[in-house]
């Protein structure tokens, strides 16, 4: 049971890690910007600058987004391998849907602060906890549950 949750965690993670990975390739100019403040910050440990910053960060924007989307499909493909795994080793489909996104869920909203400096407000927060209700409800009625429900309809 155990690797069937942990492998739901990393497929979650990397579920999130890669719809950052599009935001930054095909969003606004979140790299330009962050290339820009690594260069101020990187001359001033460094004790020199050159005249001109903007343009290396012009000409490293497109490659920056190119291994953005690079990180993007390759971040999917470790994703599905993950969560395939995580079927095969949890004892039911259901758990590993539940933790899976409940990780990809938390690593977003980690990411997006850390990344884009998001900040959730309180409605999302209560939308999570609904949504993670949902899963939950429907994580704790068992298979066998819903067939003797099934039959008991049946024989009325």
């Amino acid at each position: 049971m155990f690797p069937g949750v942990f492998y739901a965690l990393l497929a979650g993670f990397l579920g999130a890690v890669a719809s950052s990975s599009a935001k930054l390739s095909l969003g606004a100019d979140y790299l330009k910007g962050v290339c820009e403040t690594g260069l101020r910050t990187w001359g001033e440990q460094r004790k020199f600058r050159q005249a001109d910053e903007t343009t290396a960060c012009d000409r490293l924007h497109i490659p920056l987004r190119l291994l953005c989307g690079g990180l993007l499909f390759t971040c999917n493909a470790v994703m599905w391998t993950f969560l395939a795994k995580a079927l095969r080793y949890s004892s039911s489909s259901t758990q590993t849907t539940v933790t899976t996104t409940a990780s990809n869920f938390i690593s977003s909203a980690f990411l997006g602060q850390l990344i884009f400096g998001e900040a959730q407000i309180a409605l999302w927060w209560v939308g999570i906890s609904l949504t993670f209700s949902g899963l939950l409800v429907l994580q704790r009625v068992s298979p066998q549950d819903g067939q003797q429900n099934a039959v008991a309809k049946k024989d009325e």
